[in-house]
């Protein structure tokens, strides 16, 4: 199955190891290191995953929540292809990401 990371998840990962690297050098790195742990586990089993409760539309959309930082990874299942839709943090502008699915 084709693993697909928008490129507005990448950006969005990428600002956010900006930020916490300025809070403590290492820190964006660790961030960094974190996401790429999940996008692995996605890819390797997507269906481990819940589907995303505040969605109700008709695609299959799941959430990988990162353990040591408030961010979640959010993907839909395609029929050929696991798409990364967003890197969001969990508590701001929820749901800003769903144009991102057509």
């Amino acid at each position: 199955m084709k693993f697909t990371i928008l490129h507005e998840a990448e950006l969005e990962a990428a600002e956010a190891a900006a930020w916490y690297d300025d809070q403590r050098s290492g820190l964006g790195d660790d961030f960094l290191a974190e996401v790429a742990e999940a996008f692995a586990r996605i890819s390797s089993a997507p269906q481990e995953f819940s589907r995303l409760e505040s969605y109700a539309g008709s695609y299959e959309v799941r959430r990988c929540v990162l353990d040591r930082f408030p961010y979640v990874v959010v993907f839909t299942c395609r029929s050929e292809e696991i798409l990364v839709v967003t890197t969001a943090h969990t508590r701001r502008r929820p749901l800003y990401w769903l144009a991102r699915l057509e």
